[in-house]
């Protein structure tokens, strides 16, 4: 993995910036294995976690390195189109909040792969989710590790690959030391983290711009410029991603195993209205940065390495010990993204993979912390770094083709069957697995990609659902028997105060 690109700042502020992130991650972890006692403190933190805690703990999560470093360099490469990406990846929550977050917390499952052996009373259909829900996290972690290979690069000069393996390492021992508590201490700090180390120099470039002007002769034009929303994307390609990020964000398990952690439904549809402000506060920075990487460093775009904006942005405006300063501080930040994201995902996987093979027990939870770290780190060594707010659009096409189905069907859908559930899976899978690969074979063979194929949630999502409605009409008769009752626990909403002891309320 190479980028043709300046060093950042000087690499002592680099060292410094990832040590103190790094180290930090650690000590909040070790903190959590004080009070992590229980095997469901590991998966679910024994269902306390109060809403805003949650909320900022799944801003820490979610904003991965396609929020922190991708959102900004698409702007910079592609422009204002690039714009469908924050406001995608924000209002999937809205549809989180409509659709999914109270029901699911109301089930009672401690993963994905439960609530659909609950809904739907079926080991082959809980098999196949299992097998999906790990291969969503796998490729949602191998982005991470490319950020991160991208920032050790040009924070340090030191070798890419050092970067994942360092986000590997620290992220594995959190997990393997506190699980689910633990993480949920670093999220909350890393989103903040995130959020101070963005903003800051964001706000100082643009004290800088309002005093002296954008830079050139002609900088008005360049703002101008800048501002200006591109008008050669596709409808189609609009209409396909905003699909994608919408419906993807249903059924991400790092995200839905966060809302487990909520005490009951009502304090999970609080989480999600918090997430949405956090979320929506947090975008404006690396939008602004995307803008500003326009008038300041339009060579990024050019050049490949429109990734590395946020990194580069503040050595190209300020000079010397201020430039390496909030350099170093946006690199902080961009190491919480990778650390923040991967830890979910590896909480998420960990404790599919030990319910599946190793019994849910807490020793098996450490295996399987191991075994979801190594695998995407292996991935990640030996592949090249794509653009990367582009890599995690196509892991949520192909959540929002697999996963979103189940749970949208399965949560209000009586007649939903385990046939169709699975052969709505299978089918999403497929087609947009295919497209992944058609996309990631036809440039090598020089031919270029057709925007039906780079962005395929338009058709894979839609044909995901009709197969799952067709398939569970045609085997109407084998709705699982306890359907109703199961439906009606997922819609029941809990008492708004419930009975205090003593007063007699609780007898009936």
């Amino acid at each position: 993995m190479t980028w043709d690109v300046d060093a950042a700042m000087s690499p002592g502020f680099g060292y410094t910036a990832l040590a103190l992130v790094s180290a930090a991650t650690l000590l909040i972890g070790f903190y959590g294995l004080r009070i992590s006692r229980t095997t469901s403190d590991f998966y679910v933190a024994s269902r306390t976690v109060k809403p805003w805690w949650n909320a900022s703990a799944i801003g820490g999560e979610y904003l991965s390195a396609a929020s922190f470093l991708g959102v900004a360099g698409l702007i910079v490469a592609s422009g204002v189109d690039a714009l469908w990406f924050p406001i995608g990846y924000t209002g999937g929550y809205l549809m989180l909040l409509l659709f999914v977050a109270a029901p699911l917390r109301r089930s009672g499952a401690y993963t994905v792969p439960d609530f659909a052996s609950a809904r739907l009373e079926s080991l082959p259909v809980r098999r196949l989710t299992s097998l999906l829900v790990i291969a969503i996290g796998w490729l949602y972690i191998v982005p991470q590790l490319h950020g991160a290979a991208l920032t050790m690069r040009i924070t340090t000069g030191l070798p890419p690959e050092l970067g994942a393996l360092v986000v590997t390492g620290v992220v594995c021992l959190s997990v393997v030391t506190g699980g689910m508590r633990s993480i949920t201490f670093v999220q909350a700090f890393q989103y903040w983290l995130k959020l101070v180390a963005i903003a800051v120099p964001v706000l100082f470039i643009l004290f800088r711009l309002a005093g002296d002007g954008p830079p050139g002769a002609d900088g008005g034009r360049l703002l101008a410029e800048a501002l200006n929303p591109e008008t050669n994307a596709p409808l189609y390609r609009n209409i396909s991603l905003s699909i994608a990020l919408l419906c993807g964000t249903l059924g991400l398990p790092h995200v839905l195993v966060r809302f487990y952690t909520n005490p009951d439904g009502g304090s999970a549809r609080r989480t999600t209205l918090i997430v949405l402000g956090l979320l929506s506060l947090f975008y404006i920075f690396p939008i602004t940065y995307g803008v500003l990487g326009r008038i300041y460093a339009p060579d990024l775009g050019d050049g490949g390495a429109a990734d590395a904006t946020v990194l580069l942005l503040p050595g190209r405006v300020f000079d010397g010990a201020s430039g390496d300063l909030l350099a170093a501080l946006v690199t902080a930040g961009a190491f919480a993204a990778f650390l923040s994201t991967s830890s979910g995902l590896t909480v998420s996987l960990a404790g599919v993979i030990s319910q599946e093979f190793f019994r849910g027990s807490v020793a098996g939870f450490r295996v399987s912390a191991v075994l979801a770290c190594v695998v995407p780190l292996a991935i990640a060594l030996l592949t090249e770094s794509s653009a990367l707010a582009g890599s995690i659009g196509m892991v949520f096409a192909f959540t929002a083709s697999t996963l979103c189905p189940l749970l949208v069907l399965g949560i209000w859908w009586r007649r939903l069957t385990a046939a169709g559930a699975g052969a709505g899976m299978l089918t999403g899978a497929l087609l947009c697995g295919g497209a992944m690969a058609a996309g990631a074979v036809l440039p090598r063979v020089g031919t270029e990609i057709p925007v039906w194929i780079a962005q395929p949630a338009a058709w894979t999502v839609p044909a995901a659902f009709a197969v799952t409605v067709l398939v569970s009409r045609l085997t109407a008769r084998s709705v699982p028997g306890g359907a109703a009752k199961f439906l009606a626990r997922l819609h029941t909403p809990e008492p708004l105060d419930p009975p205090r002891p003593g007063t007699g309320a609780e007898a009936g």
